[in-house]
């Protein structure tokens, strides 16, 4: 299992241009952490990542801002990389994307263009 990672990237301009609290980008990993859960929760490697849950791993990497969002999530849907793509309702802002759990060597070089999320 330890081979086994999830990514999610969150906009970075939430909240250095956005002035959003950090809760609320929190809130928004956390809502597409769950649904993409969810949406994929019958997959072998979604089922291997849970199996050991206090060995879980999970990487927090930034994206500049929408557009490189939606970039990065066409790029994953072309690829057949299965992610939820998390839309802030009701204003209908893309905030997050959060792949299923997949071995690292199969997801890694769709993400490996972005830093982690920092402050």
């Amino acid at each position: 299992m330890s081979n086994i990672v999830q990514y999610i990237i969150v906009r970075s301009d939430l909240r250095s241009t956005l002035a959003w609290p950090l809760g609320a980008v929190i809130a928004q990993c956390c809502h597409a952490t769950a649904a993409v859960m969810h949406l994929y929760a019958d997959d072998d490697d979604t089922k291997a990542y849970v199996s050991d849950l206090d060995n879980m791993h999970k990487v927090v990497l930034e994206a500049k801002d929408e557009g490189a969002l939606i970039k990065l999530a066409e790029k994953l849907k072309a690829n057949d990389v299965k992610h939820k793509m998390w839309i802030e309702q009701p204003e209908n802002i893309p905030t997050c994307i959060a792949i299923k759990p997949y071995i690292k060597d199969n997801v890694h070089k769709f993400v490996k263009h972005l830093k982690l999320l920092k402050e």
